[in-house]
């Protein structure tokens, strides 16, 4: 079989689009202009060495037991060997972009998290480094939930399939609210806000928190969260910004209130110092936040708290909206034009595209499934969590997934979180109205747009 060189990207088609938001000025002078070589001719059976980039040795374990079950099972024809490189989240797209103006040293299969993913929205650079894998996803299109293949999809092409279908839920620690007085199934934010003020008053207990630290993006998901929630959204389908909303004012003078009178804290981010005080001391008893965050912040962070916790659906905005939310998300993408794309994409479907393997996913990472159909395994309905005091929490997970909003992404969105982040920070601490910090938001944000594109 005749081997080609990795193909590089037009590196004069990079300049133009703006290398990615910062790959131009990093590289220099290397986009220099230049012709791109013919794609490679994909390989379609037998074994695959596949170059596997993603910020978590959890998905490398995973996607290598997804590649041996297909493998045993026949079920393919390809036998995948993941030669796999971990570094950070926003390093890998970096490197993704800084390796195709290289031309050579490009990831076949890389794990795209969904805060750096924007970066990719960027022009045509999609286009120019993902195969698109709507041929992929056919058979199953339907089942696949619209609000996880929304945020990697650009001009009708989706890009990479999600690992998780991060609901947000209200984690409450039952034994403190019993303590206190606080009740658990009340229906809306307003009538746990009224409760949580008096037993404030009395406890100095928080039913909530956000963040007001260096970490932008965080300040920003805390608000978001919730705005989703409330049926608003940063971004609107075609990149436009779309916070000035009764939605966006409702939300934020929520949370305004909640910081104001105390009984919502502020901690310098969600998986810190100062959240874990304020966990251990028991002034932190409820939190909005999604499913994964029973992993990766409680159990880390007060596993001397098992048995304690629930979880619930959100408590409802009077004024609309679901019981839901989203935040977080890692879609994986194959490279286009390579050796191995053809593998990639395989690789993907085998792990991500199988009732079988979304099962497994929730078992062995706690990732809920982006199948609908699979929010109906009895598997998963009756797995009782120790942690969580024996609930059986994917029944809450079923009860809301429907529920769930859809989200957008845009190439802005890192400006956005570093406008909005400090204008969230000026309406906690009241300095401006809600409706005043989001107006002004919006102006800089769309200044700032301006100015990055002339």
């Amino acid at each position: 079989m005749i081997r080609r060189q990795p193909p590089d990207i037009s590196r004069r088609q990079l300049l133009r689009m703006g290398g990615g938001l910062g790959a131009a000025g990093l590289l220099g002078g290397a986009l220099s202009g230049c012709a791109r070589t013919a794609d490679a001719e994909p390989l379609t059976s037998g074994s695959v060495d596949l170059a596997f980039w993603t910020h978590d040795q959890a998905y490398v374990d995973f996607f290598q037991v997804a590649a041996d079950n297909a493998m045993a099972a026949g079920t393919g024809p390809f036998r995948w060997t993941l030669n796999d490189t971990r570094t950070g989240a926003t390093d890998i797209v970096t490197k993704t972009i800084a390796q195709a103006i290289a031309g050579r040293g490009t990831p076949d299969v890389a794990g795209l998290e969904i805060g750096a993913f924007p970066r990719l929205l960027r022009g045509d650079l999609a286009a120019e480094l993902l195969q698109p894998l709507n041929d992929a996803v056919a058979d199953v299109r339907d089942d696949l939930l619209p609000s996880r293949t929304a945020p990697f999809t650009k001009d009708d092409n989706l890009y990479a399939l999600d690992s998780d279908s991060p609901l947000v839920v209200y984690y409450y620690r039952e034994t403190e609210f019993d303590r206190v007085g606080l009740p658990t199934d009340l229906g809306t934010w307003d009538e746990l806000a009224e409760a949580a003020a008096a037993v404030r008053r009395q406890h100095d207990v928080c039913l909530g928190a956000v963040t007001v630290g260096s970490e932008l993006g965080q300040v920003v998901q805390g608000f978001d969260m919730l705005l989703m929630q409330r049926g608003g959204r940063l971004f609107n389908e075609d990149g436009t910004i779309a916070i000035e909303s009764p939605e966006a004012e409702e939300t934020l003078a929520f949370l305004v209130r909640g910081v104001q009178e105390g009984y919502v804290a502020t901690v310098s981010d969600y998986f810190g110092p100062s959240m874990q005080a304020a966990l251990k001391s028991g002034q932190l008893i409820g939190q909005w936040m999604a499913t994964w965050y029973k992993i990766y912040g409680l159990v880390p962070n007060v596993p001397e708290h098992e048995g304690e916790w629930r979880i619930r659906p959100l408590p409802a905005f009077p004024g609309g909206g679901g019981r839901t939310s989203f935040t977080g998300g890692t879609g994986f993408a194959a490279l286009r034009g390579k050796e191995n794309t053809l593998a990639g994409v395989e690789l993907i479907k085998a792990a991500y595209l199988t009732p079988e393997e979304q099962v497994r996913r929730y078992l062995d990472l706690g990732y809920l499934p982006t199948l609908r159909s699979v929010f109906e395994d009895p598997q998963l309905l009756g797995i009782e969590d120790q942690y969580c005091g024996g609930q059986r929490m994917f029944e809450v997970y079923r009860d809301v997934i429907d529920e769930a909003p859809v989200f957008y992404l845009s190439a802005d969105k890192p400006i956005l979180d570093t406008v909005l982040s400090g204008y969230l920070l000026r309406a906690y601490n009241g300095d401006l109205s809600p409706r005043e910090a989001l107006a002004r938001a919006a102006e800089d944000f769309r200044g700032q747009t301006r100015s990055s594109r002339s």
